[in-house]
């Protein structure tokens, strides 16, 4: 998917909303371990409830490699499944020497048929350039992550000034463009949003930790919008587990409508 394409999908529904699709046998309705594949079952209904409401899917890898051979069925079952319209983000986190790094691009851009790829930056250049190789596809990298550990590095101050994560943000932008790159900020950390802009004015960033991780979706709207948007806005937990009973998946649509409806005042606001 194109930028200008991913833009008119937003344009569309009026959201910039991406559903994690973060599917663990622990959590999902207990009725529906009794079908051939709980696993995609239960992010079939999910899709179904939330497709008009989402511009993008983003099924974390690790919630089906850890089911072996079924849960990666599950997974390409599920990839297949998704409206065509719709950006499909794979949540892997991959990131290798060059030669191996082309074989996780050739798995999820070729074989998966995935329009994104999220990719850890620290081995540098020869580690994401076999990535940005595939045409209209996109590579998201790791800038400035929400979870407590994440300064253990990315805001370790560096001699030459400024943040190791505005490193990142820097450097990276020598490997590719505006329309191949995409950057990971974490909504908890709203507050770099202003810093982040100046450096990386163009590009889409993925932002999660809206909902269950407590971020405000009116503070990244406000700080991290850009001309064409520039956002999308992961929620996971929050949508797909507002309700483990036999209506999961009206709930889920309807949390995904609350944020979309919250996210078009927004566009009106700050576009």
């Amino acid at each position: 998917m194109t930028r200008a394409e991913l833009f008119g999908q937003i344009q569309k529904k009026n959201s910039f909303l991406c559903v994690g699709l973060d599917t663990d046998l622990n959590k999902i309705p207990k009725h529906l371990l009794d079908t051939e594949d709980p696993i995609f079952e239960f992010n079939k209904q999910i899709i179904d409830a939330t497709a008009q409401y989402a511009v993008a899917y983003k099924p974390n890898i690790a919630f089906y490699e850890a089911y072996g051979v079924k849960g990666w069925q599950s997974l390409e079952k599920t990839i297949a499944y998704i409206p065509k319209d719709i950006f499909i983000l794979a949540d892997a986190k991959r990131g290798d020497i060059g030669n191996t790094s082309k074989m996780y691009a050739k798995a999820f851009f070729e074989n998966m048929d995935c329009d994104a790829l999220t990719v850890a930056p620290y081995m540098g250049e020869d580690s994401v350039k076999p990535f940005l190789e595939f045409k209209n596809k996109w590579v998201i990298l790791l800038a400035l992550t929400s979870n407590v550990g994440g300064k253990d590095f990315q805001n370790l101050e560096l001699t030459q000034g400024g943040e190791l994560y505005e490193e990142v943000l820097r450097k990276s932008q020598e490997w590719g463009s505006a329309d191949q790159l995409m950057y990971v900020v974490g909504a908890t950390r709203a507050e770099a949003l202003r810093k982040i802009r100046k450096i990386v004015p163009d590009h889409f960033l993925l932002v999660p930790g809206v909902g269950a991780q407590g971020g405000s979706l009116k503070d990244v709207a406000q700080f991290g919008m850009n001309s064409q948007c520039g956002l999308l806005v992961n929620s996971s937990r929050g949508i797909i587990y507002a309700s483990q009973e036999g209506d999961f998946a009206e709930v889920a649509g309807e949390k995904a409508h609350e944020l979309q409806l919250e996210m078009q005042q927004y566009l009106s606001d700050f576009l």
